[in-house]
């Protein structure tokens, strides 16, 4: 796969694009309240904001991708981001709200480009190794950024935090721009008529069964990222948070590894479901953070295979003329899931305990996967021409 014309550059340009937004979040809520002396509740709420920005504009700059192509999008939400991030630190409670959301809304959408043009890039009978190395590389993403992020904050301050994210994503925009990767492959652009094609066409129930399972995959994801910490700190293991999280992320790229390399996929029904029912008994085992650890990796190398499924469903079902629109969608759902999961798992760990939000999380994702599995079974696939 590596040997494919231009996609090594494209997956170490994404591993490293991702950084500064995977930071996003946490240099936010830290800046809110350690800097502004905002309340945890108020804190949220930026978040909130610049999370509802990310979920609306996610689609409509992919439709201009889809459009205008990579470089236009890449240079307005580049620059977009640069003056946000060495501004923000000298943002009032107020302004920073505002601007929050108007800069999620204009967020450099890596996600969807890396996606959207490796689909272009790898030959289909390829996509599921694509799409599982693109799931390891955004997993890695999410272990390297954050990590540095709290670091950053913690040892420098949160004005400095925020002045290196807006350089990151000053850096990785200008990456894009230079590699340029097509968002279609040759044989698509010979296949195009240039008609316009509708919505309905594509937009269908089943095609809306998949964004809704990638939502619910974020949103167990992020519950059980949260149970972890819920129940180490409740335990007095807060020292083994990171180490635990650590090799939960470690199985999800064996994971991906192994999956990428399969002769076939498989449903992301399937695997979603699967995933949920191994995390239902996560925080039954009991035995301190040891064992934590050894009942985690079960679910967790699923993770990345579960997520390259859904992509790669997403990408079979998507016409090649506004795969940037769908992908952008598919970041909504995605964001969805993400943004449900806080208050959902605070709220059965403040009346349950935290032992409870994996099994929690767990059963919701799979009366989700139950609901959907009649549309999939039952509604036709999109037509795509």
């Amino acid at each position: 796969m590596l040997a494919e014309p231009g996609v090594r550059n494209l997956l170490l340009v994404g591993l490293f694009a991702r950084l500064p937004h995977t930071a996003t979040s946490l240099v936010l809520t830290l800046h809110t309240v350690k800097e502004l002396g905002m309340t945890w509740t108020q804190a949220g709420l930026v978040g909130a904001s610049a999370t509802i920005g990310m979920a609306v504009g996610s689609p409509i700059t992919g439709r201009f991708i889809d459009k205008r192509g990579v470089r236009p999008v890449v240079v307005v939400t580049m620059l977009a981001q640069f003056l946000f991030w060495v501004t923000a630190w000298a943002l009032p409670y107020p302004a920073l709200l505002v601007l929050a959301g108007v800069n999620g809304l204009l967020m450099l959408p890596v996600f969807g480009v890396i996606r959207q043009c490796l689909a272009a890039m790898v030959p289909p009978a390829s996509h599921q190794t694509g799409f599982a190395l693109d799931s390891m590389a955004t997993e890695l993403s999410f272990m390297i950024g954050p990590a540095v992020a709290a670091t950053g904050v913690t040892v420098l301050s949160g004005t400095t935090a925020m002045g290196v994210i807006g350089v990151g994503f000053l850096c990785s925009g200008l990456a894009l721009f230079a590699l340029n990767p097509p968002t279609r492959s040759a044989a698509e652009l010979a296949a195009e008529t240039g008609e316009h094609v509708p919505r309905r066409q594509w937009l269908t129930p089943r095609l809306i069964s998949v964004l809704v399972m990638g939502s619910t995959l974020c949103f167990v994801l992020t519950a059980t990222d949260l149970a972890i910490v819920a129940t180490l700190t409740d335990s007095g293991d807060t020292g083994w948070i990171g180490p635990v999280i650590s090799l939960w992320c470690f199985a999800s790229l064996v994971g991906g590894f192994v999956y990428g390399g399969l002769s076939r996929g498989f449903s992301p029904l399937v695997m979603i479901a699967l995933l949920c029912a191994l995390t239902v008994p996560v925080g039954l085992v009991g035995g301190g953070w040891w064992w934590l650890c050894l009942a985690l990796i079960p679910s967790g190398l699923l993770c990345a295979p579960a997520q390259s499924a859904t992509v790669s469903m997403v990408n079979k079902w998507a016409p090649t003329a506004v795969r940037g629109e769908v992908m952008g969608l598919h970041g909504t759902f995605l964001t969805i899931g993400i943004a449900v999961a806080a208050p959902v798992a605070g709220a059965i760990i403040d009346g349950a305990g935290p032992p409870w939000a994996f099994a929690g999380a767990g059963l919701i994702g799979l009366a989700v996967v139950a609901l959907a599995t009649p549309v999939w079974r039952r509604a036709p696939e999109p037509v795509l021409a």
